[in-house]
């Protein structure tokens, strides 16, 4: 297979079929992330020839002969190859529609019973398509997109230089809407720094609740040394918010949103996982923060923060 660097996915991906189409971020800019440093280049494309080549390695694996004649013996019941596909790289949304279309038809050569396509998205990546060309990856089978919104606080944002402001949002979201192509959030707390987290919270809810996202999934900023963001605090320009103010920002998120949408805190940055569905699991989602709150000192909390390796 041929994979560039770390791979990232979010959890919920977990039992999709991996497939690298870009490698980097064609924005990486964002203060705060570090996640494709260890890459020679910002930005690249994977070659066609590379994408059909593991394809076909996927395939013999999971329904060639010798797989097929192994699960034969061992009383298996025969796999018929994944039922979903994950683009990985930072954002692949960003290609062209007519090659998103291409890697689509080649998955669905390859593996038939594969329905659904997603990857990770900027919002800028979809402000450069049209309306049909959207509505074309809806029918070639794009769907439940992963955008890594952040915040729907505007001056967090411009702090960080995601590169787009909370209306854009809305706006695209609601054009993702119209093409027929769900969605999920990345709200990422602590970013609008010591002493605003629940404000930030506040705004992002606003903006959040004008949207229709299938899920929201929140995780907690790490800021390493390698970042500008690190800069940024070691020139005075911006102050780290505690732990459990990340916490009190995650417990605002959950009881300002008005949308029904699952609430999930589970990567390697939360030091609890939790997972529920608003409007219904509000009280026990708000329970659960309640609890680690009281429970963990500060201390506790930032010490698993600073043995993280990486998000």
């Amino acid at each position: 297979m041929h994979f560039t660097g770390t791979i990232w996915r979010p959890p919920y991906e977990w039992d999709s079929l991996l497939l690298e189409v870009t490698a980097g971020c064609t924005h990486h800019r964002c203060k705060f992330c570090t996640l494709y440093d260890d890459l020679p280049f910002p930005f690249r494309m994977s070659p066609l020839e590379d994408i059909e080549a593991d394809l076909r390695e996927v395939q013999l694996f999971q329904t060639g002969p010798m797989e097929r004649l192994t699960r034969q013996m061992q009383g298996l019941p025969q796999t018929e190859g994944p039922r979903r596909a994950f683009l990985v790289g930072a954002n692949p949304f960003v290609l062209k529609a007519d090659r998103l279309e291409r890697i689509a038809e080649m998955i669905q050569t390859y593996f038939p019973g594969c329905k659904t396509v997603g990857c990770f998205a900027r919002i800028t990546d979809i402000t450069g398509k049209t309306d049909d060309e959207l509505a074309r990856l809806a029918r070639a089978g794009y769907d439940g997109i992963t955008i890594g919104v952040e915040s729907g606080d505007g001056d967090a944002l411009a702090f960080m230089d995601k590169g787009y402001a909370p209306e854009d949002i809305i706006a695209q979201t609601r054009r993702l809407d119209g093409a027929g192509i769900g969605y999920h959030f990345f709200y990422l707390a602590g970013i609008a720094g010591a002493g605003k987290g629940r404000e930030s919270a506040r705004r992002s809810a606003e903006i959040f609740n004008q949207t229709h996202p299938r899920r929201v999934g929140s995780s907690m900023l790490t800021v390493f040394p390698e970042s500008r963001l690190y800069q940024e605090i070691q020139a005075g320009n911006w102050r780290e918010a505690g732990e459990k103010e990340k916490l009190e920002e995650v417990r605002t998120l959950v009881e300002r949103l008005d949308i029904p949408v699952i609430f999930a805190a589970l990567g390697a940055s939360n030091a609890v996982n939790m997972e529920g569905r608003l409007p219904e699991g509000r009280e026990k989602l708000l329970s659960a923060l309640d609890e680690v709150i009281a429970q963990y000192s500060e201390a506790d909390l930032r010490r698993y923060r600073e043995q993280l390796p990486h998000l």
